[in-house]
C-alpha cells in the first residue's frame, strides 16, 4: 500500500496539465475537472487538488504576485515544473497524449472534431500538424481559464467568441509560446486589432489606440467600439500578469505607430 501513494512521473505530468488549464482559486476536491483527474488515475480527488496548490507554491508568478500555495510537496512537483520551463511545447504535448491515453482515445482522435482537418494530413506532416494544434488548443485552454473566460476588454464571456491572443506571435518566439504571460483573452474584434498592430496595450495595461485608427475618430465603428477603450485598463487576470518585456515589444514590433 505504502508505494500506491507514491506518484509517479506520469501522474505528476497529467496532475500539471491540469494545473494549467484551471484557475487558482477553483483547485478545490470538487471541482469535476478535478474529480474526471481522479478517476482517470485511480486517486482521490483531494490528492489531486493538494497537488495542484503544490504546483502553485512553485509558480515563479504566482509567487511575484504574493500568492502562495501549499509548501510541503514542492520537492515533488518542482522537477516536473523545471522540465516544462525549458521545454514547454513538448511537456505540454506529452501531457495532452497521457490524458488521451487514460481516457482511451488517440490524440489524432481526441482533436478532430476541433481540427476536422486532420483526418486528411499524413506521415510526419500530420505529427507537426497535430502537435502544434494540440499545443495551441491548451495555450487557448490556459489563457480562458486565467481571465476566468471573460474578454479582457470587454468582459464578454462566451467562450465561442473568445481567443487566446499572443503578445508575441507564435511564430517569432518559440521558447515563449505556451507561456500564460505571453497572452491576453479577447473578443474576436479586439483579438484581431491586437493581432494587427491597430491597438496595444502598454506598461500600465491600458488599451492603446493607434495612430491609423484614431483617423477613423469621426467614424461610427470607432465611436462604438473603440472610443470606449482608449486607456481603459484590462481586466487583471488570477494567475498571470502579461510580462512586460512581452508588452514592450509588442509596441515596438507589432504596434502601429504611424
Amino acid at each position: 500500500m505504502a508505494t500506491r501513494n507514491l506518484w509517479t512521473k506520469e501522474e505528476l505530468i497529467l496532475a500539471f496539465n491540469l494545473y494549467l488549464k484551471i484557475p487558482f482559486g477553483k483547485m478545490h476536491s470538487t471541482n469535476k475537472d478535478i474529480i474526471h483527474l481522479a478517476n482517470l488515475i485511480g486517486r482521490s480527488s483531494s490528492s489531486i487538488a493538494l497537488r495542484l496548490v503544490n504546483f502553485a507554491s512553485v509558480d515563479p508568478a504566482l509567487q511575484a504576485r504574493g500568492i502562495k500555495g501549499m509548501s510541503g510537496g514542492t520537492k515533488i512537483v518542482q522537477p516536473i515544473w523545471d522540465e516544462y520551463f525549458h521545454n514547454q511545447e513538448e511537456l505540454i504535448f506529452q501531457s495532452e497524449i497521457l490524458l488521451a491515453q487514460k481516457e482511451n482515445i488517440t490524440i489524432e482522435d481526441k482533436y478532430v472534431d476541433l481540427y476536422p482537418e486532420l483526418k486528411d494530413i499524413k506521415g510526419e506532416t500530420k505529427i507537426r500538424e497535430v502537435k502544434t494544434r494540440v499545443n495551441q488548443s491548451v495555450f487557448r485552454q490556459m489563457i480562458l481559464a486565467n481571465y476566468s473566460t471573460k474578454c479582457a476588454i470587454t468582459g464578454i464571456d462566451i467562450p465561442e467568441l473568445l481567443l487566446a491572443s499572443h503578445i508575441v506571435p507564435w511564430s517569432m518566439n518559440e521558447n515563449e509560446r505556451l507561456n500564460p504571460e505571453n497572452g491576453i483573452c479577447l473578443s474576436a474584434l479586439y483579438d484581431k486589432a491586437f493581432d494587427k498592430g491597430i491597438i496595444g496595450v502598454d506598461q500600465n495595461y491600458k488599451v492603446v489606440l493607434s495612430t491609423s485608427l484614431k483617423k477613423k475618430k469621426n467614424t461610427e465603428f470607432y465611436q462604438n467600439h473603440f472610443a470606449p477603450i482608449a486607456n481603459l485598463k484590462i481586466t487583471s487576470p488570477i494567475k498571470y500578469l502579461p510580462r512586460k518585456e512581452f508588452l514592450e515589444f509588442h509596441m515596438d514590433t507589432i504596434f502601429d505607430r504611424h
